[in-house]
């Protein structure tokens, strides 16, 4: 049996707002149906157009409930006839998420705690419930269900999105390393058109290149320290280290590394880093890392550029005043 019954929403003004304007609801019930009177109230109560459907035992509901989507589901407690508990532990077993609540004779002291272990939304006794609170309890249990399901939909789509930033990390990482690698195979020494051609290859293997001075493994400390700077880098940004990066610069310069190494040594620490996000994001840390990367390299570059205009102009010993050619006296004047 279905019944359809609608009430004008002002024309209750303390009605929830949680209701959706549209309702459909299973009462499953027993044969005698008793307290069916609570659900023909409670769709005469509602502040909503509401189908109520009947589903005389438990055969009956669970066909419904396959062939049918049901926004609240009043299940009725007979201990004799429909045990509303493990009905109820079935449907979560087998996937329902519908909303449900029990209506029973009992006392809620006695079976809200009963019910509410066997995933129920929420239990009423028919004996002492009024409409208008059936109304609420159904509202809440409607409003949690739906944040529950909106919660697991941004759950998934925040799953999603980190897998793809992790699987766009390791890509750039990738490519990062061919990038140190092409330049491996186009700086080795020999003929010009050889390297050119050489480096225009992008499957060339460096481990088949002749040793290199920049192959020297650097020193752990440095890469400690250049850790503890990209985790503050990450962390502050580039306003508070410029120092710091142009300091580590300096010694690059100073000690002959080159800007391969310096790459090469960022992406260790840095792939390091990304390693240990698990299952955090990484589109920041790969940000801060490229703008560390970046002003390392300008700095470096810039180190390296001072010292080849000092070795091409070295410094001059001016003469002093009153001095000229091989530093002889200039003659007096008369």
């Amino acid at each position: 049996m279905t019944t359809a019954l609608k009430l004008a929403a002002d024309s209750d003004p303390a009605a929830p707002d949680d209701l959706p304007p549209q309702m459909r609801v299973l009462f499953v019930s027993t044969a005698h149906r008793k307290g069916g009177w609570v659900a023909d109230a409670f769709a005469a109560e509602a502040a909503a157009e509401i189908r109520l459907d009947d589903a005389v035992g438990t055969t009956n509901a669970l066909a419904r409930l396959r062939e049918e989507a049901y926004d609240l589901v009043l299940l009725r407690h007979d201990p004799d006839d429909l045990d509303a508990l493990e009905f109820l532990r079935a449907l979560r077993a087998g996937g329902n998420e519908e909303p449900v609540i029990v209506l029973g004779d009992e006392s809620e002291q006695q079976m809200s705690a009963r019910c509410f272990d066997a995933a129920a939304d929420g239990y009423v006794c028919v004996n002492t419930i009024t409409t208008r609170t059936l109304t609420w309890i159904a509202a809440r249990a409607i409003e949690r269900h739906r944040l529950v399901r909106e919660h697991r939909a941004l759950s998934q789509a925040d799953r999603h999105r980190l897998r793809l930033e992790h699987s766009e990390s390791r890509r750039m990482l990738a490519e990062l390393r061919s990038v140190v690698r092409d330049v491996r195979v186009a700086s080795q020494p020999g003929d010009p058109v050889c390297n050119l051609a050489s480096s225009a290859t992008p499957t060339a293997d460096a481990a088949q290149l002749p040793p290199s001075p920049d192959d020297v493994q650097l020193p752990p400390q440095l890469i400690a320290h250049y850790g503890d700077l990209l985790r503050a880098y990450v962390i502050m940004g580039s306003g508070n280290l410029g120092r710091d990066v142009a300091a580590l610069a300096e010694l690059l310069a100073a000690a002959g590394v080159s800007g391969r190494q310096a790459m090469a040594m960022h992406l260790d620490v840095l792939q390091e880093l990304v390693a240990g996000l698990g299952n955090r994001s990484t589109r920041h840390v790969m940000t801060r890392a490229d703008l560390l990367l970046l002003e390392l390299t300008v700095h470096l570059a810039e180190s390296f550029r001072r010292r080849y205009r000092e070795r091409r102009h070295p410094p001059q010993q001016m003469l002093l005043p009153g001095f000229v050619g091989d530093a002889q006296p200039c003659a007096m004047a008369a």
